[in-house]
């Protein structure tokens, strides 16, 4: 069942109804202020940091469902609704919201009143911009009266949540004109304030929320909207708010559009607050006149459009299937800019007021987003090494404003370290930008402790190397990939139980997984040392990266499948010899793309196995059988109900590792299987089983032992974009940067056909044209470089050259 469809000429994804199966967002902001938006007008803004400089109020788990938001009531006669449906859930004759890239555009009609509202971020200026155009499209005039409605936010959104026996005594409002300025404890201890404005007079305002509502009633029937007299309250204390109030007459046909304003302000820092008045260099005065009239705002977003395309170009597809060209050219790259945005911090399910940046998830989300904008890649793999610990370890999670490390959650997810390699490797690949390993990086944000980047990944390396158990496999430490996968727990005694945290405190947990990262990561540092003139490191690696390939296939291999772990009392994780969870995902993917057991005739084995044991219609599922009861020994993987999240859920994160495996082994057709079950674009026809957002990826889906099997959670934040961008791209069209140039070298299904494809590589422009008249599914014959035939399937980079065009002839 569809809920609306896409439209690939605008770039837009079209919904045709406000009762989607859950609300489907979309992100508005490029640079530092950001806004969640729904398909009803829900959301919510803030600006750099979703936990500390929050500008707006939402509440999770509310009833209804996504009812707070940025909000404008039309008040016509008797009847009173919202262009997007909510809060007043009035029944309009005409819905449409359409997410773009950046914006959203809400059409609703009622009664023969048409209301159309853009909703932007300007790509310069911190403020979200909201373009509202009604007109009279019945035979009469009309009396109408509009209200505006935002709920502020005091700053930090958790305090916020919390503190009310302060919070409740502590909100400052200022009205001047047709602005109301939020200043809660701005001369207290702040130098920001934000405002929302309207560029017209008004004909009243509230600011208090409680007066605007009325006693005992929602936002979906406020008493100054149903009476439609605003109270002109000043707020002191408890909930304030922005409201204005704008009576407007529209005779037939006519249309009328008004301009409102949610920025973010900060003051220079020898300027004070001039209490009751605003201070008289107000910075807000700056953006309201940069988008005073209609004219300007539709230069800004004529500059949005740009930014978007511009940015887009950069990697391009045309094939003779529509869904591949629409996520790679669009929805996919889309998503990835998001997750650089705000790696887990704020979404729908992630409240924006705990994880902040994650160290893993920006590395991988790295991997996405790299070829778009390379300088902000580099800048982002800075912040990250800046929160690694002096012993190669890291802050598992950092704010994005203070770049500090999260002292809740520390360190101790043993993947991390590794993590830094292919974030690096990923960007020298890209940019060949070697000057960036020799840029000086905080430890643990201190300075004081800085080091080479270059010092940063011997550390993460050595990490590896030097936390090993007694099979010779990696520690997995409080955890790896898989946060819920903690093995370190075991019991002397019924009732007891203790965590190891070092080998020298006993029997500590091995994990199969980081030792295939070990081997492929580990491979990248040994070249990198190669490139860079470290032989001996370079040596020295590669001695230990072979070692651990060794150790994968003594101990990390149960006869069908590659081993998941070993407990901390040594015991198997992930075999067969286990009663539940006798295979797991993970390793059979990043194994094999670490070329282990490739020329030993292992991998086809494992890779069978998944699709045997782990393969369902909706995407491969984590591990089976699912845990039924809690284990002990295992950790929290097994306190789930089987069939959700880590216990036997389908990750769409890790499903493209299994395609990137297949394309290891060329089996293209297979490859293709795998990523067009997780794909948006192919199951949108689903929607009512899989309720996320059909133009984005989400994190994980109901598996088979589910109640609701085929059910998504957790979309937009979620390293399955990064991955399947690097699948579709890289691994099965082919076209995969190196340290030397791009290579070619495509894993297709049958019937896929010749494709173009264009790709921005250092400082040039590269034209794809690949030729398949024999059909076949992997397999370079030779390429044409501007004419000329090359060996291999490398296009070498030319200083100065801006333009390849290579013809690439499979068979």
């Amino acid at each position: 069942m569809n809920f609306g469809h896409f439209d690939d000429a605008n770039k837009e994804y079209v919904i045709t109804t406000p009762d989607t199966p859950l609300p489907w967002i979309n992100y508005l902001g490029s640079q530092d202020f950001f806004s969640l938006i729904s398909n009803t007008c829900g959301g919510y803004s803030f600006y750099k940091d979703a936990k500390l400089l929050r500008i707006t109020r939402y509440r999770y788990n509310n009833i209804p469902v996504d009812s707070n938001g940025k909000y404008y009531y039309i008040k016509d006669g008797d009847s009173i609704w919202n262009p997007g449906a909510m809060p007043t859930r009035t029944s309009l004759d005409a819905y449409e919201c359409r997410h773009g890239l950046g914006y959203s555009r809400f059409h609703g009609e009622k009664n023969g009143l048409a209301a159309d509202l853009l909703a932007f971020v300007p790509v310069d200026t911190p403020c979200e911009i909201n373009k509202l155009t009604l007109k009279n499209n019945s035979d009469a005039a009309k009396e109408i009266s509009l209200f505006s409605y935002v709920e502020f936010c005091l700053w930090n959104a958790v305090d916020d949540m919390t503190n009310y026996q302060r919070n409740l005594s502590t909100g400052e409002v200022e009205i001047i004109g047709s602005t109301i300025y939020h200043k809660t404890e701005y001369r207290e201890r702040r130098n920001h304030y934000s405002f929302f404005t309207v560029n017209a007079p008004v004909d009243g305002f509230d600011t208090s929320r409680d007066d605007f509502l009325g006693l005992g009633r929602g936002n979906n029937n406020p008493i100054a909207v149903e009476e439609g007299k605003s109270r002109n309250s000043v707020a002191s204390g408890w909930y304030p708010i922005a409201s204005q109030q704008i009576n407007v007459t529209l005779a037939p046909g006519e249309e009328k559009e008004f301009v409102f304003l949610l920025g973010y302000c900060e003051n220079p820092k020898d300027d004070k607050w001039e209490a009751p008045n605003v201070i008289k260099k107000d910075p807000a005065k700056k953006i309201m006149e940069k988008f005073a009239a209609s004219q300007q705002v539709d230069a800004a977003f004529a500059q949005l459009n740009a930014y978007w395309d511009e940015l887009l170009s950069r990697y391009h597809v045309e094939s003779q299937d529509p869904h591949v060209n629409r996520m790679a050219n669009i929805w996919n790259q889309y998503q990835c800019m998001v997750t650089f945005n705000m790696s887990r911090s704020a979404s729908y399910y992630e409240s924006g007021t705990g994880r902040g940046m994650g160290f893993r998830d920006s590395c991988q989300d790295l991997l996405g987003f790299v070829h778009l904008i390379p300088e902000r890649a580099r800048e982002r793999i800075l912040d990250i090494a800046a929160t690694q610990f002096e012993d190669g370890s890291a802050y598992h999670q950092y704010q994005p404003l203070t770049k500090q490390g999260n002292l809740d959650i520390g360190s101790g997810f043993n993947d991390d370290p590794l993590w830094l390699i292919a974030a690096v490797a990923a960007y020298l690949k890209e940019t060949g930008d070697y000057a960036i390993l020799d840029e000086m990086v905080a430890f643990d944000c201190h300075m004081e402790k800085a080091a080479t980047l270059f010092e940063h990944l011997r550390r993460s390396f050595e990490y590896s190397r030097t936390h090993l158990g007694p099979h010779k496999l990696p520690l997995i430490g409080r955890a790896d990939w898989n946060d819920c996968l903690n093995l370190n727990c075991f019991s002397n005694e019924p009732g007891e139980s203790f965590q190891t945290t070092g080998p020298s405190e006993g029997p500590v947990a091995e994990s199969v997984f980081i030792a295939g990262m070990y081997v492929k990561y580990g491979n990248e540092f040994a070249e990198i040392c190669r490139r860079v003139g470290k032989e001996k490191e370079a040596e020295i690696a590669q001695k230990a990266v072979d070692e651990m390939y060794q150790a994968v296939l003594d101990a990390g291999w149960d006869g069908e499948w590659f081993l998941r772990a070993y407990d901390a009392a040594s015991q198997k994780v992930g075999s067969h010899e286990c009663e539940e969870g006798q295979i797991f995902i993970e390793p059979q993917g990043f194994c094999i793309i670490a070329g282990i057991g490739v020329k030993e005739g292992l991998a086809k084995k494992a890779l069978d196995s998944v699709k045997e044991r782990l393969d369902t219609k909706y995407g491969i599922m984590l591990h089976q059988p699912a845990y039924t009861r809690y284990y002990l020994n295992l950790g929290e993987i097994s306190s789930y109900p089987p069939g959700y999240k880590e216990n036997a859920g389908i990750f769409c994160h890790n499903n493209p590792w299994i395609s990137i495996a297949e394309t290891v082994i060329g089996r293209g057709n297979r490859a293709f299987e795998i990523y067009k079950k997780t794909c948006p674009s192919y199951i949108e026809n689903i929607s009512e089983i899989h309720r996320t957002e059909p133009y984005v990826y989400s994190q994980m889906i109901a598996g088979r032992d589910a109640a609701r099997h085929g059910e998504a959670k957790n979309s937009w934040l979620t390293g399955t974009a990064a991955w399947t961008f690097v699948n579709l791209s890289q691994a099965i069209l082919g076209v995969q940067p190196t340290y030397d140039g791009l290579s070619i070298d495509p894993c297709i299904p049958e019937g896929f056909g010749d494709f173009t494809l264009t790709r921005r590589f250092r400082g040039a422009t590269y034209y794809f044209d690949v030729k398949n008249p024999n059909n076949v599914v992997k397999g370079v014959a030779y390429l044409e470089v501007d004419g000329k035939q090359v060996k291999g399937n490398v296009v070498p980079v030319e200083d100065g050259k801006k333009e390849y065009h290579v013809t690439v002839h499979m068979a």
